[in-house]
């Protein structure tokens, strides 16, 4: 059975009134740098589903070009607006888990998939009048959380910011590189860092052709190296986890527990990335956790800059247990001067978030900001 399908099946099933789409955008404080290029505003569709007085917020990471993903904003309303709500709004869930069947026949797009999925759990556990954490099954009450580096200008500047990045808790530090932004940047930071937790996150940006290049960094004790090869591949993954001795983690190419399954079963990864954007929302991502459990392969939470709504989300699934690598769960404050969501996301002193005790995902949506703030917006109605 799988995750929160017990929670409301001897209650009311839910009955989905109205969806409502919002295309929000919001300028980061600072600008995000990777492989891909550089991120200083987004556009974010948010998704409300509401049975009732009851109402369930998710959210879709899709970024603004089709570079981490296919899937964009643009791509992500049209399919909504003309293939999953369609064939959701005006239904009944016995559980959001069940959502998953009525969507299976649209081929990918799962990000745009998970803006509702998400938000048909967070319904179901206001319902339930529990935490969508202990739905999902979680069992830590609090996470360790890491935060992500976008490129910097020069190397003095990362180092900056990785020191405040420190000072601020944060137990892990994940640094982008591409080519010519690697060897040189990691070691100059792996010399002011020598103990930090410290992993790099290539974005596809190299192939089996730069694998001298790739073996260099087996020399500065990194947690691990990210989707360093093509999004699409496991065998050359395979090839160059054999070669070198810094663990391969795979996000892109990891997209439904079978993905999993296989990835790890041909050696092509030793970590996995877990989004719930990437793998089509809670179901899957539970589907992924239990698969990478059951085979030793740790887990942890990776980010797409997302709004306090996504964040929260984030935050309930690294409450499962083999969550046991700190994600990029960082604080609101870290991205936004306003986030979506009150109270903000918080990190403690001491690098850690604690679970939220109140209903669904445990912060209330600014739905006067939201409004405020939004570009477009469609409500739907049987």
């Amino acid at each position: 059975m799988a995750a929160g399908e017990e929670a409301l099946t001897s209650g009311e099933p839910m009955h989905i009134d109205s969806i409502t789409l919002r295309e929000v955008r919001m300028r980061l404080l600072h600008p995000f740098e990777t492989s891909f290029g550089i991120t200083e505003d987004r556009r974010i569709v948010i998704v409300e589903v509401r049975d009732g007085a009851t109402t369930g917020y998710g959210e879709v990471t899709a970024a603004e070009g089709p570079f981490y993903s296919h899937e964009t904003p643009e791509t992500a309303w049209h399919v909504l607006s003309d293939f999953v709500i369609p064939r959701t709004v005006g239904r009944d869930f016995r559980c959001a888990a069940d959502f998953a069947s009525v969507v299976d026949g649209i081929r990918g797009h799962n990000m745009a998939k998970a803006g509702v999925e998400t938000a048909l759990w967070d319904l179901e556990a206001h319902q339930a009048g529990v935490p969508l954490w202990k739905l999902l099954g979680g069992q830590r009450e609090e996470i360790d959380c890491g935060v992500s580096i976008g490129i910097q200008s020069s190397v003095d500047q990362l180092l900056e910011k990785i020191q405040t990045e420190v000072d601020a808790g944060y137990r892990r530090i994940k640094m982008k590189i591409k080519p010519g932004r690697d060897v040189e940047d990691v070691a100059a930071v792996r010399d002011a860092f020598p103990d930090m937790l410290l992993m790099a996150d290539a974005n596809s940006a190299y192939s089996l052709d730069d694998f001298e290049l790739l073996k260099k960094l087996d020399g500065y004790d990194l947690m691990m190296i990210e989707q360093p090869l093509h999004w699409e591949d496991i065998v050359d993954h395979a090839a160059l986890g054999r070669a070198i001795r810094t663990p391969i983690c795979l996000d892109e190419s990891i997209h439904s527990a079978d993905d999993a399954r296989k990835a790890i079963q041909v050696g092509a990864c030793r970590i996995v990335n877990l989004k719930l954007g990437r793998v089509g929302g809670h179901r899957s991502a539970r589907a992924v956790h239990d698969i990478c459990r059951e085979r030793g392969v740790p887990v942890w939470c990776g980010g797409m800059l997302e709004s306090g709504i996504g964040r929260a989300h984030n935050v309930a699934m690294s409450s499962l247990d083999n969550f046991t690598l700190p994600g990029d769960v960082s604080a609101s404050k870290r991205y936004w001067e306003e986030d979506l969501i009150v109270p903000e996301v918080e990190v403690a002193p001491d690098g850690r978030i604690g679970m939220p005790t109140g209903s669904g995902i445990g912060f209330r949506p600014r739905v006067d900001f939201i409004d405020a703030i939004t570009h477009r917006h469609r409500l739907f109605a049987p």
